[in-house]
């Protein structure tokens, strides 16, 4: 197996805005902390859940500087530094290497897209100018994208793609990439709610967004599967399907910023175009958290 980032549960961590939507740097320690405290294996910043989008050059460099200061060396720190401009990928992914993080996150351009051949060259050039480890990031559900079994396979080839961030929500595919990829790449679930099929594929954790609400369960549910403890994952993922499809009743991270809301923390307004969650939608969030204990 290549150089595995980390196995369990990483947070796909919020970026927390104040209400003049400057970034709230006091309140991204406490997630940050909080995480740590409870178990999460990684850090994922300036990721979708991060609103990455609209963060500008410098916000974004400065949120990742900053995470890698607080983290401190604790737990693996992976940058999100993915563009529609390769250039800008570039650019980014090495400003996030000579700050100190341990890997990156690159989501598949959008908008733009590419083709599968446009794919490989867009990630062996981000590659080729860094020497840490690269997840790709398939999501195509956002980007119009979609990274395809054998465009992995190729991209494994190079040292530094060691793995890939599957949010395509299509097992089919996955299993697939498991077959002819091997251990030349990881594989981290992109969706909370099939945390365990793809450990069961031989997946080596989540990149997690209900990690930001329930970062100690949502580990545990990668623990227990690697302690063979199969029917113990299996259970508490079930007792938490709930949450997890409840955390994306609106676009992510409108639910998962209600949660902090809710769960105490300050600092969760959107960047537009995301809006608040509406009445009706958070109170069944509401309820849900209340059913499992976190509020």
């Amino acid at each position: 197996m290549k150089n595995t980032l980390f196995k369990g549960a990483g947070v796909a961590i919020v970026t927390p805005f104040n209400d003049d939507l400057s970034i709230n740097y006091d309140v991204f320690e406490k997630l940050i902390n909080f995480n740590i405290e409870n178990n999460t294996d990684a850090i994922i910043v300036c990721g979708t859940t991060g609103e990455s989008a609209t963060l500008n050059d410098e916000e974004h460099k400065k949120a990742i500087e900053f995470a890698v200061k607080v983290v401190n060396g604790r737990i693996p720190v992976i940058a999100g530094t993915g563009s529609n401009d390769t250039n800008y990928a570039i650019q980014l992914s090495k400003h996030a290497q000579e700050v100190g993080v341990d890997g990156l996150l690159i989501v598949t351009p959008y908008y733009n897209k590419a083709t599968q051949q446009g794919l490989i060259t867009h990630y062996k050039a981000i590659a080729d100018s860094v020497d840490i480890p690269i997840i790709v990031y398939s999501v195509p559900s956002r980007t119009g994208c979609n990274v395809e079994p054998e465009t992995i396979k190729e991209l494994s080839k190079h040292k530094n793609i060691v793995a890939i961030k599957e949010a395509s929500g299509n097992i089919s595919q996955v299993a697939k990439i498991a077959a002819i990829c091997g251990d030349d790449i990881d594989i981290y679930s992109g969706n909370d709610d099939q945390i365990v099929p793809i450990l069961s594929l031989g997946g080596v954790g989540v990149i997690s967004v209900m990690s930001n609400i329930l970062p100690k369960e949502t580990h545990d549910i990668c623990q227990l599967y690697f302690d063979g403890k199969v029917k113990e994952s299996l259970a508490l993922a079930n007792k938490l399907n709930k949450i997890a499809n409840d955390i994306f009743l609106e676009v992510n991270p409108i639910p998962a910023k209600a949660a902090l809301e809710l769960m105490g923390y300050e600092a969760m307004a959107l960047r537009l175009p995301l809006t608040p969650m509406s009445e009706g939608k958070k109170e069944i969030l509401k309820e849900t958290m209340k059913e499992i204990g976190l509020i």
